[in-house]
């Protein structure tokens, strides 16, 4: 079934046949302007002007399949309908009238056979991407041009949602950069308990304990749950669970159960236990979160202030009371910390320069995303298979969202490249 959708799409891009048209009551109809689209509530499109007869009409346009639809979206009963001075539709089966009684004109839309047959094929594929066996006849350029409208949708999705947290949050920069960050240092598979971990142990008992990493990691690794994993262990185990207990009373702390983490299906270095005591350690080296971000100017100094390691029980284990033969210094290391600057950093700096109006923090966000290089991952591997080739963090976060927002939903009509393969005549 071919969604309303697609009448907005005809309409909005002019494709249907403008010569000699009439209205269904057979009054000659001339389109001056198809007027804006409206993506909120009343008629589809504003300030449209058409000519009907004689007279030219400045007001609003609605689209619908069927004519009838009208009343089934009971427009017939809504004042905000009053100002439609053209009701297109596709099918006219019913008669239309506004509240006061007066009867709406109604254009039937045409249009070539070959745009809804495109429009079908891109929406009845089963490939990875709708138009994967025709993206290779578009030209590389043309992706291109809307790699910077799609990076400002996806970094605008995010900064919605810092705003959201930091309403939250009492517009506290610091505790809301705190909660992003931890939920980044789950990376997907435990962001969910990272999260949870954060928002119990509030930054103010932290600040308490900054200069003594391990008290920190007693306090995280307490309220993480996994300290009740066992009974006893090994010395730094038994003394972390000393620490803790002391904590625990003196805060009244109340944390999450261990068996919220995930160690399956991951990399040792990416185990929980690891990241905790890294996420400790960049506690312990800042005492403002949110004024060393906005007062680093260089990327360099940026990924050397993420450039953390887990403490030195770490080096030697992946697991509470779990020794390992092989040795090795558990640093974040360099792809994590361009994850962190990408997804956490360069979001923060863009909504803090935007709120306190500080441009020069927005242009060195979007500085950041040019320098930095692509992300690996499973979406930006699927766009290499097509021939599209990410020189930087900034075109991959373009090609995220198009495949998450635009791809995946089948949105090919909100596409710039969706768009003009359907007006393509192939015959």
């Amino acid at each position: 079934m071919i969604p309303e959708e697609f009448l907005y799409y005809v309409w909005e891009q002019q494709l249907f046949y403008n010569e000699n048209i009439r209205t269904a009551a057979g009054e000659n109809l001339e389109i001056i302007n198809i007027g804006r689209r409206n993506y909120n509530s009343g008629p589809d499109f504003f300030n449209a002007k058409v000519k009907i007869g004689q007279t030219i009409w400045a007001g609003n346009v609605e689209i619908h399949k069927k004519s009838s639809d009208w009343q089934l979206h009971n427009h017939h009963a809504d004042k905000a309908y009053d100002s439609v001075i053209l009701h297109v539709v596709e099918e006219n089966d019913k008669h239309i009238f506004r509240t006061n009684g007066d009867k709406i004109p109604v254009f039937c839309i045409k249009y070539p056979e070959h745009i809804k047959q495109n429009y079908r094929q891109l929406l009845d594929s089963k490939t990875w991407i709708a138009c994967q066996n025709q993206f290779h006849k578009i030209n590389p350029v043309i992706l291109q041009i809307g790699f910077n409208r799609l990076m400002i949708e996806r970094l605008e999705a995010k900064t919605n949602e810092i705003i959201e947290r930091l309403h939250q949050n009492n517009n506290d920069w610091n505790e809301t950069f705190y909660h992003v960050l931890a939920r980044m240092f789950g990376f997907k598979i435990n962001s969910l308990p990272f999260e949870m971990l954060a928002k119990s142990l509030p930054l103010r008992i932290l600040a308490k304990h900054r200069d003594k990493i391990f008290q920190l990691e007693a306090l995280f690794f307490g309220n993480s749950g996994l300290l009740n994993q066992q009974l006893i262990g090994d010395n730094y185990y038994m003394k972390l669970r000393e620490e803790y207990s002391f904590f625990f009373r003196k805060y009244k702390l109340s944390g999450i159960e261990g068996h919220l983490w995930k160690f399956m299906r991951l990399r040792p270095v990416n185990f929980p236990t690891v990241r905790i005591s890294q996420m400790a350690a960049l506690i312990h080296r800042s005492q403002s979160l949110i004024s060393k971000i906005t007062e680093t100017e260089l990327l360099d100094d940026m990924k050397q202030f993420f450039d953390v390691k887990a403490s030195e029980y770490w080096d030697s284990h992946y697991n509470f009371n779990k020794f390992t033969t092989t040795h090795s210094v558990k640093n974040l290391g360099e792809n994590s910390i361009n994850l962190i600057i990408i997804n956490v950093v360069i979001p923060f700096l863009f909504v803090f320069g935007e709120i306190h109006n500080k441009n020069h923090l927005k242009n060195r966000a979007l500085d950041f995303l040019e320098r930095l290089p692509a992300e690996k991952n499973s979406i930006v591997n699927g766009w290499k298979k097509l021939g599209i080739e990410c020189r930087s963090a900034f075109e991959s976060q373009a090609l995220i969202q198009l495949k998450n927002m635009y791809c995946d939903n089948k949105k090919c009509l909100n596409c710039h490249i969706g768009v003009k393969l359907v007006k393509t005549n192939r015959n």
